[in-house]
């Protein structure tokens, strides 16, 4: 295979980490932890006066805010592990390998602390795929003492494009995959380069930029606008697809917003895998 074939068969998949991969905001739960009051006053605060990068309310509270100054790295880790993460993040990044010899590099990018989503990720993401707020600790305290990388806003363009130079990927060839109004700059960024966004949330202004909404408590739900509108599959395809990797798809409920849900099944003597009901 030449080097062109190659590089023809290689995407980048970049999905947000809070309400994306998972179901809570790690800043609230973070607060919670702690038995820190007024988190979503204080970053409503923030973004009211746009003090910050929208989606970078947390680190600046982190870095300024008096009772979010006693966090410490163990604190965050901590965060990670009570993440409620959305259903098959380990099969959809396995099966993503598996797309008719196609390569989806698998990436997350997002304004949550990098400690949170690599505890929350421990092995079934790498870390070095993984760009999330990166602090600076004091070595003698322990405190955050500076914010060395901060992906929000225009911060997540500057990680895709960084991603797609490293590996030589195809501008048309870029999935990112988000949930909030912080995601925008990116999904503006992608949109205008030929990839494709997904949203996975009712907010109106994503929803209005994003190329596909979808909407479930699957991670695996992804998977259908890419196979539909990356790789120009046929539903008919698609199910294949599915079926072949044990689910099968009972109900797709295809409007301009995709609702869907996916349910297991108990394995026949086969060893069939579960339902995807969409």
């Amino acid at each position: 295979m030449t080097d062109f074939q190659t590089a023809s068969k290689r995407y980048l998949l970049v999905s947000d980490f809070d309400q994306t991969l998972s179901f809570h905001d790690s800043g609230h739960i973070l607060a919670d932890m702690l038995g820190i009051a007024g988190f979503a006053e204080r970053v409503a605060g923030l973004s009211n006066i746009h003090l910050v990068q929208q989606g970078g309310e947390l680190a600046y509270l982190l870095l300024h805010d008096p009772e979010f100054r006693k966090v410490r790295r163990e604190h965050l880790v901590e965060v990670g592990k009570r993440v409620r993460l959305k259903s098959n993040i380990p099969l959809l990044v396995e099966l993503l390998n598996h797309i008719d010899g196609h390569e989806f590099s698998f990436y997350v990018a997002s304004a949550a602390p990098e400690e949170v989503i690599q505890s929350a990720l421990e092995g079934v993401v790498a870390p070095d795929h993984i760009f999330g707020t990166r602090f600076r600790y004091d070595d003698a305290t322990g405190e955050i003492a500076a914010i060395v990388r901060l992906p929000a806003g225009y911060g997540k363009v500057a990680v895709v494009e960084e991603l797609r130079a490293a590996r030589n990927i195809g501008q048309d060839r870029i999935v990112y995959v988000g949930d909030g109004s912080s995601d925008l700059h990116v999904m503006l960024h992608v949109n205008h380069i030929g990839g494709q966004t997904i949203a996975v949330s009712e907010n109106r202004y994503i929803r209005e930029v994003a190329g596909r909404t979808i909407l479930s408590d699957d991670a695996l739900s992804v998977l259908i606008p890419v196979l539909e509108d990356v790789m120009g599959w046929n539903s008919g395809r698609i199910r294949a697809f599915f079926e072949a990797h044990g689910f099968s798809l009972r109900e797709w409920d295809k409007v301009r917003t995709d609702t869907i849900t996916l349910s297991a099944t108990p394995r026949d003597s086969a060893g069939a895998g579960a339902a995807l009901v969409l």
